[in-house]
């Protein structure tokens, strides 16, 4: 498996390669003074410089299995994870932004951190605690967690719009996967897309303006690896999205907020089908 970590860049409708690697890695976030990406690889995260690309493992501790749920906090002085080695099985933590020793925030799993709230106190994330996925919250420093949707088939990806007005994720429902929004408080909820394509991981960008999500062809189950996708993008009030690259990735490509913080370009990853 190669793996290609990339740069969409929205004025010139360009893309440039910031790393090619023979691993599987995948979820870049970007980091908040604008000058390197955090990515996940074999377990661990990494940072990667955009003046000099290479992978630098972030300290994490005891957890050596992070999966590519994982995101930096407002400020950009936290990293939250998504790690199995104590459990198991996924829980969310939070360690210091140039590593160092997890902080449990979620007491139950399987859960799947995907966003941060802009004023910092609040994790957005997918549980399983009934038998089917929904999006939850929880205080950062650990607490109640608070379920958003009760009666999706599935969901994932949730991450807040830079207001902090609407939670986005996308929600299967017979059998049809689509982008929704809804309230932090869980009323209000909307469909924001409804054509043929198996819809995921939507990002608002920083300003405000635009909806970046992943797309699957019809048919397709889950949210598979090995796929030819799209990456589009939508206003953020709704409307008719635009096609912006075709190409081969899907799980490991933008699960995970990656926006650059002046939303001129986003990160993501796409991968050698020849490997």
């Amino acid at each position: 498996m190669g793996s290609e970590v990339a740069i969409f860049r929205l004025e010139s409708r360009t893309v440039e390669t910031v790393l090619k690697t023979d691993r599987l890695v995948e979820a870049p976030n970007w980091t908040k003074d604008g000058k390197a990406l955090v990515i996940n690889g074999d377990g661990r995260l990494h940072r990667v410089e955009l003046a000099r690309p290479a992978m630098v493992e972030i300290d994490t501790g005891f957890a050596g299995n992070c999966n590519n749920d994982h995101g930096i906090s407002p400020d950009g002085t936290l990293l939250a994870i998504s790690d199995s080695t104590e459990r198991g099985s996924s829980g969310i933590y939070t360690l210091p932004i140039g590593g160092g020793p997890p902080t449990a925030v979620t007491d139950e799993v399987p859960s799947y951190w995907h966003g941060w709230s802009p004023d910092g106190g609040t994790l957005a994330y997918v549980a399983n605690r009934t038998g089917t996925f929904q999006v939850f919250t929880i205080p950062v420093g650990g607490g109640a967690e608070r379920e958003i949707t009760s009666d999706f088939d599935h969901c994932d990806g949730p991450d807040y719009s830079p207001d902090g007005a609407w939670i986005w994720f996308n929600g299967e429902r017979n059998g049809a996967v689509d982008l929704w929004r809804i309230r932090p408080d869980g009323s209000d909820l909307q469909k924001m897309t409804g054509d043929e394509r198996v819809n995921w991981f939507p990002h608002p960008s920083p300003d405000g303006r635009h909806i970046a999500y992943l797309a699957y062809l019809p048919g397709v189950k889950g949210h598979p690896r090995d796929e030819h996708v799209e990456l589009r993008l939508m206003p953020a009030e709704g409307g008719k999205p635009e096609v912006l690259l075709p190409l081969y990735g899907g799980q490991g490509t933008i699960n995970v907020p990656s926006w650059a913080p002046d939303s001129a370009a986003f990160a993501f990853v796409r991968y050698d089908r020849d490997k």
